[in-house]
C-alpha cells in the first residue's frame, strides 16, 4: 500500500482526492512526495535535457490508458518520472542557453503552491478578496516603477503576447474613438459604418526585429498583418528613428492613420533597446498611441541599469513578463496603461458577475480591465518574492546574467571560430560557427553547419541553444538569464558547438577522414 493511502479510505472513491478539512492530511503527503521527488531531481540533474527523441517519448506517452486510473498520487508521480519529469527541459541548468525562459526564485513557487491550492480566480472581489488588492497593488507599485503617473491602471495577463494584444486593442479603440470625434461625415450614417471605414486606414509602425505577436494582434483586430509597417534597424538592432520619421510622414499623405508605434525594450533575439525618448517625441508629434514592449526589457526597472528605460515613462502602455527578468514561474504578465480610463475598451457587464451597480458601489472587480475572465491569482508569486527577496535583490540576479553576456560577447568577438553580430545591450547573443575561421564563408556551407550544429548539440542533452536568422542566413543564439551560468560554462559550450561543426565538415565529400567522436562534457 502507498504510505499515501488511507486505510479508511477507497482510493477509487473520488471524494478521497477532493482538497478540504477532510482531506487536508492527504493533500499534504501528496504535495510532500512531489517536493521530495523534484527535490531530488534538481539535485541530480548534470545536463539540461536527456536528449531523447520524439519517436522515442510519443509512443510511450500514446500507450496509457486514461481510462484506467491509477487510483494513488505515489503511482502516478511513478509515471511520471518516465512520461515527463526524466526527460523535461530543465532551465535552471547553467547550459540551458536556448530561450527566455528562467529559473525561478523559491519564494515565487511558494507562491505557486498556495495559489493553486486556494485557486481564487482574480475576476471578481467576491471570488478573491484580499487576491484582488494584492494585485492591485503589485500593478501601482510597477506602475510607479515606470513613472507613468497617478492615472495609470493595469491587470496581469497570460503573457507578453496577449498584454501586446491588449495594447493594441486600446491604441486601436482610442484612435477611433478620437477620430470618429473629430469626423464631419454625415450624422445620418451610423457609428458602425464610420468606424468600419476607418479600420483599413490604420497602421501600427514597429521596428523590423519586434515581437510576431504585434503582426499577430493587428490579424486578431481586424487590421490584417498589413497594417503593420516594420521600421528598419540600425547596425545594433535599434529602430532607426529617422525611418520612423520617414513613414510616419508617409501616412500623413497617403491618408492612413498612425494608431500606434511600438517601441521594444529588449528584442527577443538581440536583447535590443529601442530609443524611447525619440519615439516618445515623434509619437507625440503624430498623435499616435506609444507602446513600449518590455516584456524582457522589464528587469532593468529594478537594476542599476534602470537609466536604460529611459523615455519609458512617457508610453500610454507598456508590457512587462516577470516570467521573464523577474524570474518568476510561467505565467506571470501584465499591461500597463497611462491612463486607467482607456481600460473602459474591455469593460463588458454581465448581471451574473460583474453588473454596472458594484461599479456605483466601488466594488472592485479585476474582469472590467481585462480580456480574461478567469484568471490565476500569479500576482501572488510576485508578491512573496517581493516580499521575501526585494526588488534590489531581483535586480542582482538581473545585472549579473548582463554582465555575463558583456563577458560572452568578449569571448565570441576574440574567437576566430565565431562570428558575433551585435555587442549585447542585455543578455542575449547572436553569432554563428565560421567553417575554417574565415571571415568569407560559403554562405550556403555555413548554413548547414550552424543548423547541424544545434540540432546534434541537442540531440546530445549536453546543452540547449537557440536559432534565429539575420539577413536570411541561419546564426545561434545564446539567451542568458541564469546568474549560475558561468563564463567557463560558455566557452565550453562554444567548444562543443565547434566539435559538432567540425565533425559535420569531416563527414562531407572531399572532406578526408571523419573527426573523431565527440567525448562526454
Amino acid at each position: 500500500m502507498s504510505l499515501l493511502a488511507h486505510p479508511a479510505e477507497d482510493p477509487a472513491d473520488s471524494r478521497t482526492h477532493l482538497l478540504n478539512q477532510r482531506t487536508a492530511d492527504r493533500y499534504h503527503a501528496a504535495v510532500t512526495d512531489s517536493v521530495t521527488r523534484l527535490r531530488d531531481r534538481f539535485a541530480t540533474t548534470d545536463r539540461p535535457f536527456t536528449g531523447v527523441r520524439v519517436d522515442e517519448l510519443a509512443p510511450t506517452v500514446a500507450a496509457v490508458d486514461l481510462d484506467a486510473p491509477l487510483h494513488d498520487p505515489a503511482a502516478a508521480l511513478d509515471e511520471l518520472e518516465h512520461l515527463y519529469l526524466r526527460d523535461a527541459i530543465y532551465f535552471h541548468h547553467p547550459r540551458y542557453l536556448a530561450h527566455l525562459n528562467c529559473p525561478v526564485v523559491i519564494p515565487a513557487l511558494v507562491g505557486e503552491a498556495v495559489l493553486s491550492a486556494v485557486n481564487s480566480s482574480l475576476d471578481t472581489w467576491d471570488q478573491s478578496a484580499g487576491g484582488t488588492l494584492i494585485e492591485r497593488r503589485l500593478v501601482d507599485w510597477t506602475a510607479d516603477r515606470i513613472g507613468l503617473g497617478p492615472d495609470a491602471d493595469g491587470i496581469f495577463t497570460s503573457g507578453g503576447s496577449q498584454s501586446n494584444l491588449q495594447a493594441m486593442l486600446l491604441a486601436r479603440d482610442e484612435t477611433c474613438h478620437r477620430e470618429l470625434a473629430r469626423d464631419d461625415a454625415d450624422d445620418t450614417e451610423s457609428a458602425d459604418a464610420r468606424r468600419a471605414a476607418l479600420l483599413p486606414r490604420l497602421r501600427i509602425l514597429t521596428s523590423a526585429v519586434s515581437h510576431f505577436s504585434i503582426r499577430k494582434s493587428a490579424t486578431l483586430l481586424g487590421l490584417g498583418a498589413d497594417a503593420v509597417i516594420a521600421v528598419p534597424v540600425d547596425d545594433t538592432k535599434r529602430m532607426r528613428t529617422d525611418a520612423l520619421a520617414a513613414e510616419l510622414e508617409r501616412c500623413r499623405r497617403d491618408g492612413l492613420i498612425p494608431m500606434a508605434v511600438v517601441a521594444t525594450a529588449g528584442t527577443t533575439d538581440f536583447g535590443s533597446l529601442d530609443p524611447l525618448p525619440e519615439i516618445a517625441d515623434l509619437a507625440t508629434r503624430y498623435g499616435a498611441w506609444m507602446h513600449v514592449d518590455a516584456a524582457y526589457g522589464c528587469g532593468l526597472l529594478v537594476s542599476r541599469r534602470r537609466a536604460l528605460l529611459a523615455g519609458i515613462e512617457r508610453a500610454d502602455s507598456v508590457t512587462v513578463d516577470y516570467h521573464k527578468s523577474f524570474f518568476q514561474p510561467v505565467s506571470s504578465s501584465a499591461v500597463l496603461v497611462r491612463d486607467h480610463a482607456t481600460l473602459r475598451h474591455v469593460t463588458y457587464h454581465a448581471d451574473y458577475l460583474n453588473p454596472r451597480r458594484m461599479v456605483e458601489q466601488r466594488i472592485p472587480n479585476q474582469v472590467d480591465k481585462s480580456l480574461q475572465t478567469t484568471r490565476r491569482f500569479d500576482a501572488l508569486k510576485l508578491w512573496l518574492t517581493l516580499r521575501t527577496m526585494g526588488a534590489t535583490g531581483i535586480g542582482e540576479l538581473f545585472d549579473e546574467v548582463i554582465d555575463r553576456a558583456a563577458d560572452g560577447w568578449k569571448l565570441l568577438h576574440d574567437d576566430p571560430r565565431f562570428e558575433v553580430v551585435v555587442e549585447p545591450q542585455l543578455s542575449t547573443l547572436v553569432f554563428r560557427y565560421l567553417p575554417g575561421g574565415t571571415q568569407d564563408p560559403d554562405p550556403e556551407l555555413t548554413d548547414r553547419v550552424n543548423l547541424h550544429a544545434r540540432e546534434a548539440l541537442f540531440a546530445s542533452g549536453a546543452a540547449i541553444v537557440a536559432g534565429t536568422t539575420v539577413d536570411g542566413r541561419h546564426y545561434l543564439k545564446f539567451t542568458l538569464l541564469n546568474p549560475e551560468t558561468t563564463l567557463d560554462d560558455i566557452a565550453a559550450v562554444l567548444d562543443l558547438i565547434a566539435e559538432h561543426a567540425g565533425r559535420y565538415l569531416a563527414e562531407q565529400p572531399g572532406a578526408g577522414r571523419p573527426a573523431p567522436a565527440l567525448s562526454a562534457p
